[in-house]
């Protein structure tokens, strides 16, 4: 499933096509997706122009000019493809290479510059719904949901009063969508490795008897900082080719230390370990034991 990093990427690789442009007209293939669509699905998009793309969590938030929101979740397999009658281009090609076949082609958004977004999802998985943006915070995808990542709210006192007594390990806290918005499985491996923490160490150990951060949280959270922001400038660990507004494609590789590395050389210079796969939660967990403690 694409993380943060991927859909942070397609929001870029959407803005030039959607962003302040009117929705001509959409299509859709079928009645559902992972979840229906909602009754007034097409009526509350036709004619509206989408004054901004943003991404919140997982989730990609198209604002719209009368007031409402198209949410949109890519699942495992979603991912968009846009046309115009002179190219085609892809905000977001993935390493996995996606469908490209047209039975898998489910919304089509035409818009007012003649351009077409296509949403293609093999799965299904993915879904898209809309709600109003005064309700947006207190829908059920978003109410409760925990800051994000590379906003200014994720700090390590956060973090403390968040883990305090807190007797998992670090690994699940981390995938606590309840504390973190849109932190995922590949993502937390590699910060826990620039951070040197062992994955199975439990979260409440990071905080001090008097409830504050200790030295090894703040590494944390500037773990999680840059291990997301060297992602995004990479174009994703999932994405391969992102194309430029300017429709030119750019070639990104994102080599991750950890992550699906069993058996490989911590890449560590000062470290003689191999690393490990555990699992954890029913999901992989790669790490250095001899690094990370």
């Amino acid at each position: 499933m694409p993380e943060l990093p991927e859909v942070e990427t397609v929001v870029r690789g959407l803005r030039p096509a959607m962003e302040r442009h009117r929705i001509v007209s959409v299509r859709l293939a079928r009645p559902d997706l992972r979840f229906p669509f909602p009754d007034n699905f097409s009526d509350i998009l036709t004619g509206a122009r989408i004054t901004s793309l943003s991404r919140r969590a997982k989730y990609a938030l198209a604002d719209l000019d009368n007031g409402w929101v198209l949410i949109m979740h890519l699942g495992m397999s979603g991912s968009f493809r846009v046309q115009d009658t002179s190219a085609e281009t892809q905000p977001g090609q993935f390493h996995h290479e996606r469908s490209k076949d047209t039975l898998h082609d489910h919304v089509r958004f035409d818009m007012e510059t003649g351009t077409q977004v296509i949403y293609n999802d093999p799965r299904r998985f993915g879904y898209m719904s809309v709600v109003e943006r005064r309700a947006l915070e207190q829908h059920k995808l978003f109410s409760g949901i925990g800051v994000e990542p590379l906003g200014n709210a994720l700090s390590a006192d956060y973090l403390a009063a968040r883990f305090n007594g807190k007797q998992v390990p670090m690994k699940a806290a981390l995938l606590d969508q309840r504390i973190i918005a849109g932190l995922g499985n590949i993502y937390v491996c590699e910060a826990l490795w620039r951070a040197r923490i062992s994955p199975r160490r439990k979260a409440a150990s990071l905080v001090r008897r008097d409830g504050r951060p200790t030295q090894r949280l703040h590494a944390l959270v500037d773990a999680v900082r840059s291990v997301l922001g060297d992602a995004i400038e990479a174009g994703g660990s999932s994405l391969r080719d992102y194309v430029h507004a300017d429709g030119s494609l750019g070639y990104f590789q994102h080599a991750f230390s950890v992550y699906d590395r069993e058996g490989e050389p911590c890449p560590r210079q000062t470290c003689s370990g191999v690393i490990h796969r555990i699992v954890q939660s029913g999901r992989s967990t790669y790490y250095c034991p001899v690094c990370q403690r």
